[in-house]
């Protein structure tokens, strides 16, 4: 594995094309999406820790196909692939009662990456039309024995189509706790945040590695935060932080895939909904309709901010055979699921639900282990898609 990953050197560093900065007032954008800081040196590939904007050779894309085919060649049986739907949330609450929010790091990177999570100001309307946010270089996860960043597919379960999802009992609560939650604000008239200027919504919140940094940056600018796992003991390890505020936040149980689920906010009453490293972990077949289901809750201008696994990651290509689901869709050794994305798949889910494209990248980077002279391909998807003003009525 390790020299499939070991590159030429003469074979790195090669840069993407700019693209024009934000046009706003926020100021301070790099030149350049998804990083900047570009490799043109070979010799100076142990400089750092990442370099950004990586084309791969046509041998490096035939090696990391080979051994793609390759670990998905032995499946695991349909028979035995049930209990990755009706024990899923069995999973992540035991991911979470061992590592509890000790295991990722906040992310302070989001607004680098996503500009748009912050409300415009009192002098824009906050679903006003958004040019591609730009990012300056930012950390991303290493790479130690798995994924780093592997633990935000803790925070939806997998669901396959030939499972009811709805079977074990934490699934049964999961849903529960939503229609309650919903219920409670039927009956009231009034939901939470319903006085906000700007709503956002993270689906697949975890332990609030998201929340937090959200959380701190909005305070006193109108806007509220939902946010919503899988998993009961991550909901409430977010609910338990002390810096948790019931006034700029809520924090519930919800099952995306569950098509019948309740949430505390009605249709067309987000600004913003937030979806990173969750989709890959949800079944390929039931993706599209977790996304059209979501989109109904935008408001028109609204805006779907996406960042996941691309295919030929590093964390893909280090499978074994025997933990493939389906193609390019495989299941870790503690029961959590992983899908690897395409820029064409990525297009189509989102263009499928009625969206507009603003932004759709393939974020390319080489992750460096400078002491052990070792060099990986990272491979991220990130895009951004807006919902479409409706049309004027004829005059």
């Amino acid at each position: 594995m390790r020299g499939l990953r070991h590159l030429s050197l003469a074979s790195v560093a090669m840069v993407w094309g700019r693209v024009p900065c934000r046009l706003n007032s926020r100021g301070g954008r790099p030149p350049a999406p998804l990083g900047a800081r570009i490799l043109t040196n070979s010799e100076d590939i142990f400089q750092h820790n990442m370099w950004d904007h990586v084309k791969w050779s046509e041998e490096e894309k035939e090696k990391a196909r080979q051994k793609a085919d390759d670990n998905s060649s032995l499946r695991i049986p349909l028979e035995e692939q049930g209990k990755y739907d009706v024990d899923a949330c069995k999973y992540w609450d035991s991911f979470y009662e061992m590592h509890q929010d000790k295991f990722f790091k906040d992310r302070k990177w989001l607004f680098l990456e996503f500009p748009e999570l912050l409300p415009l100001g009192p002098e824009s309307s906050a679903t006003e039309e958004r040019q591609c946010g730009l990012r300056a270089t930012c950390p991303e996860p290493g790479v130690s024995g798995r994924d780093t960043e592997m633990g935000k597919q803790r925070q939806h379960a997998p669901s396959h189509q030939h499972i009811d999802p709805l079977t074990s009992d934490c699934q049964q609560s999961c849903n529960q706790d939503g229609r309650d939650t919903a219920e409670a604000a039927r009956q009231t008239s009034s939901f939470p945040g319903e006085h906000a200027t700007f709503r956002i919504l993270e689906v697949g919140c975890g332990a609030g590695n998201s929340v937090y940094p959200i959380v701190s940056s909005i305070k006193g600018t109108g806007a509220f935060l939902y946010c919503c796992d899988f998993s009961p003991r991550a909901v409430q390890l977010v609910k338990d932080h002390p810096n948790y505020d019931q006034s700029v936040c809520h924090a519930f149980v919800q099952d995306v895939c569950d098509e019948v689920g309740y949430f505390p906010f009605p249709p067309l009453s987000l600004d913003v909904i937030l979806l990173v490293f969750v989709l890959s972990s949800i079944h390929p077949k039931r993706v599209q309709g977790v996304v059209t289901r979501l989109s109904q809750f935008l408001k028109p201008g609204g805006i779907f901010l996406f960042r996941d696994y691309g295919r030929y990651d590093l964390s893909q290509l280090r499978f074994k055979k025997g933990r493939c689901l389906s193609e390019n869709f495989y299941s870790r050794g503690d029961g959590t699921c992983v899908y690897f994305f395409t820029k064409d798949e990525v297009h189509h889910l989102f263009s499928n639900a009625g969206l507009e494209e603003i932004q759709n990248l393939e974020d390319r980077r080489l992750q460096v282990n400078r002491g052990k002279k070792v060099v990986m391909h990272r491979v991220w998807m990130q895009s951004k898609f807006k919902k479409p003003q409706p049309l004027a009525p004829p005059s």
